[in-house]
């Protein structure tokens, strides 16, 4: 089990650090620390025929909802996030927290955590199109925040130019 802990330990990290929007750890370890103790609590129910990813996301994932009914979304939505002055683009953060949440969701497993379709699609009991979909919605919301943010940019003379569709 502690190998299993060492070597999974920083994909969940990076997992919920990318579903929270936030990279400090006295957020995620306790996270972290009670996808352990539910996994360890559960372990009987993993099939050692199935591969154990999705059934660990599909756990973090539910630690991570049950987390978010114990406090209050709102307050933790709304938290500013600091604009990084050399960029005239938004943050990720700030991107992936514009997104709904099942769709912020399948994205960070597809692209932070670097599952595939299909063992996301385990991991949310969903089906593969229904995942395809979300991030098919996630992409193109993204690409119209970013357009957004493109056509807002200050030009050099400090007036901001607006671009119509």
């Amino acid at each position: 089990m502690a190998a299993l802990v060492n070597l999974l330990s920083p994909q969940l990290y990076r997992f919920f650090t990318s579903q929270l929007g936030t990279r400090t750890a006295e957020d995620v370890l306790p996270l972290l620390q009670n996808v352990w103790l539910r996994i360890h609590r559960v372990r009987h129910t993993h099939r050692p025929s199935e591969p154990v990813l999705p059934w660990m996301y599909a756990i973090a994932r539910c630690v991570r909802v049950d987390s978010y009914r114990r406090r209050d979304r709102i307050a933790s939505r709304e938290m500013p996030v600091p604009q990084d002055e050399t960029s005239n683009l938004p943050p990720f953060e700030v991107l992936m927290a514009a997104l709904p949440e099942s769709q912020r969701e399948v994205l960070a497993m597809l692209k932070v955590n670097g599952l595939s379709i299909e063992e996301v699609a385990r991991a949310t009991s969903s089906t593969v199109g229904s995942i395809k979909q979300k991030a098919h919605r996630a992409y193109e919301r993204l690409r119209k925040l970013l357009a957004t943010a493109e056509a807002a940019r200050p030009t050099s003379k400090g007036a901001v130019t607006r671009q119509h569709a």
